[in-house]
């Protein structure tokens, strides 16, 4: 069972003592170093509630940033920042936990997405689901545009987390000024 999975089942088995016997990871991978195995170990300890919100809060951060099929470094670094700032995690921990969620939304795509998305629903107050849903606009406006496809992902995001169209509406006005329609109307206008 990957770790990503481990936090996102609610009764997901801990780490089986016995498989810390197992052969080292090979040369070169994120696991070989003991910085990352004591990272893990970390997230391991957590409670599996905040675990949960966690992976959760971050597959979706990561599913924002794929709506365009690519994820830039830029919109790695504010999934890491979001990560510290609302999930509680040391810079170590976001970055592991970004990439792990970041691998698999590109994995598990959109048989997860749906899932994952209802499940932070399901775990969430109505105020975390609008930070949420700021934190993806702000990583889609990354790059200082927000497109078609990505405005639309944070549509299907936000219709998956029930949340009611005006405050939708409201956050999307924070990033007003991103939206690349707005950007084409001010070109064509000579603004």
């Amino acid at each position: 069972m990957s770790m990503f999975k481990r936090f996102m089942t609610p009764d997901a088995p801990k780490a089986d003592p016995a498989a810390a016997a197992a052969p080292p990871p090979p040369a070169g991978s994120a696991a070989e170093t003991a910085t990352a195995r004591q990272i893990v170990a970390r997230l391991d300890a957590m409670p599996p509630a905040e675990a949960r919100y966690l992976a959760c809060f971050a597959y979706v951060m990561s599913r924002a940033a794929q709506a365009d099929m690519q994820v830039s470094e830029e919109e790695t670094a504010l999934m890491q920042r979001f990560a510290v700032e609302y999930g509680g995690l040391d810079e170590s921990q976001a970055v592991l936990v970004i990439g792990m969620t970041k691998i698999q939304a590109t994995i598990e795509g959109a048989t997860e997405d749906y899932v994952v998305t209802r499940e932070f629903r399901e775990i969430s107050t109505m105020e975390q689901r609008l930070q949420l849903l700021r934190c993806c606009f702000a990583i889609e406006a990354a790059d200082g545009t927000i497109n078609a496809e990505e405005a639309s992902v944070v549509n299907e995001i936000a219709f998956e987390l029930d949340v009611e169209r005006a405050d939708l509406n409201r956050v999307r006005e924070e990033f007003h000024e991103q939206l690349s329609s707005v950007q084409a109307l001010r070109q064509a206008g000579g603004a």
